[in-house]
This record gives C-alpha cells, structure tokens and sequence, in this order.
C-alpha cells in the first residue's frame, strides 16, 4: 500500500533523510519512532505528498507520489486520513463543523445532513454529539481535541491509510490511553492502514506490531516487537534504553501466554 525506495530529503542544505527504504502492507500498523530531528514526521508529509524527495520515490498504491502533479495528488490524498500533532483544529468552528469541515466545503450535502454524518463520527470515536457538537475546541481537554482530530479525518476521506503525527504527546495517561484504544479499533475493526510517529514509546507498543526506527535519517531497524526489544545495534539500543520497563511491562502483556 505505501513504499519509500531509496528516498533522500534535506531542508536546504540540511540533509533530514538519507537513502530511506520501507514499505508498509495493507491493513498494518507500523509506528516509526526515533530521536528528536531523525526525520519521523518528515516521511508522514511525503506520503502525503507535501514534500518532494530530492531523490528516491514514495508509492501509494503503486502509484509514485513523488512525481505527481498537484491535482493528481489531491486525489491520492482522498483516501488517506491525517492527524497532525496536538489535532490541528479551527479555533473559530465548533466541533460539529471541525468534524463535517470537508463535506461542508466539497459538497452539496445539507447541513442537516452534514450534521447528522458529524454525530454518527463522534460516537465512533467515542464522544456525545449532543454534549460536545457546539462547543468550540478550546472548550474540550486535550484527549477529546485529539479524537475530534481522528473523527475528521475520517470523515474527510473515510481513508484506507490513517497517518498519526505525534496523536499522544502532552496528553495524560487516562487521556492517552483512549486515544492509543481509537487508534487500535480503528485499525482492527475497520483494517485501516495505519502508520503513527510517536515519543511516546509504551504508546507506540500498544499501537503496533512492526516498528522502523530511524537514526540520523536512516533506517537502523524494522521488525517486530521481540526483535526490537532483543536487537544489538548500539543505535536502537541507545535510543530504548530509558524505555527497558516499558519493554518487559508490554512483553508480558502481550508474550506471556505464547512464549
């Protein structure tokens, strides 16, 4: 479903990417994790299409974004749903019309039944139209912005890929725990695509199966949750050294029964 062959990206003269090669399979869910400026949320905007690689190429769906004229691009993007970190939402619109803001503004649909698409959206993601649909984002706690987030997206796009930038950080535990079990239902139940970054590493164990760890702008690593837990590259184990509890709280959790 997605794939970066050979990808090399610099902001100016900084080089952020350097000779970047994945691909992620339809219905996966990978979180790709690493330090501060390895270049995470910078593979989430050229899948998007709102970056271009200096070289290399980004597929969706075999297509090759990186080459794609905008208009061409506007179409890949109706079937991938993205959340940008802390939710991006329009300060001046209440959620129902955050929620419904793409129907609103592409189609012919009636309020009323834009409206009505809003509230079936916010109970999948958990919230009460009737309690929260008028009020505006700064009303809400910062784990209800960030479900209002995922709500649009869906409803945007109803996507076949779901991006995640950053979708726990600055949250509390209680609030990032709902948002970690959206993400999962969302990927189980519905089989969407989903690729999160995150610092949030106990998150990341929850979210997904599969983890690419980028350092300096390369992959140091791409596998499953034993291997990354057991690798010996001194990069990968420098960068989880801090998160060794999180490590065997989650092997526990999700091994002990199969070991």
């Amino acid at each position: 479903m997605i794939q970066l062959k050979h990808v090399d990206f610099s902001y100016g003269d900084t080089p952020v990417l350097k000779d970047v090669s994945f691909r992620v399979e339809s219905g996966e869910a990978v979180v790709i994790m690493g330090p501060s400026g390895s270049g995470k949320s910078t593979i989430l905007r050229l899948i998007l299409g709102l970056e271009r690689p200096q070289s290399g190429d980004v597929f969706i769906h075999g297509e090759n974004i990186a080459d794609m004229k905008e208009k061409k691009k506007r179409e890949i993007r109706k079937r991938i749903g993205m959340v940008f970190q802390d939710g991006a939402l329009f300060d001046s619109l209440t959620v129902g019309e955050n929620v419904g803001y793409y129907l609103l503004e592409h189609t012919r649909m009636s309020w009323e039944a834009i409206s009505e698409k809003a509230s079936e959206i916010l109970d999948v993601v958990g919230l009460d139209a009737d309690e929260v649909g008028d009020k505006l984002p700064e009303q809400l706690s910062g784990g209800m912005q960030r479900r209002v987030a995922i709500g649009r997206a869906l409803l945007s796009t109803n996507p076949q890929i779901m991006l995640y930038d950053e979708p726990t950080t600055g949250l509390d535990p209680r609030a990032a725990h709902k948002v970690v079990d959206l993400i999962t239902k969302l990927h189980r139940q519905r089989g969407i695509c989903t690729i999160a970054v995150t610092h949030q590493i106990a998150d990341a164990f929850l979210i997904a199966d599969r983890f690419i760890v980028i350092h300096d702008g390369k992959v140091v690593f791409d596998g499953g949750f034993l291997e990354l837990r057991d690798c010996v590259d001194q990069q990968v184990v420098d960068f989880l050294a801090p998160f060794r509890e999180s490590f065997e709280q989650v092997a526990r959790r999700k091994f002990v029964n199969t070991q």
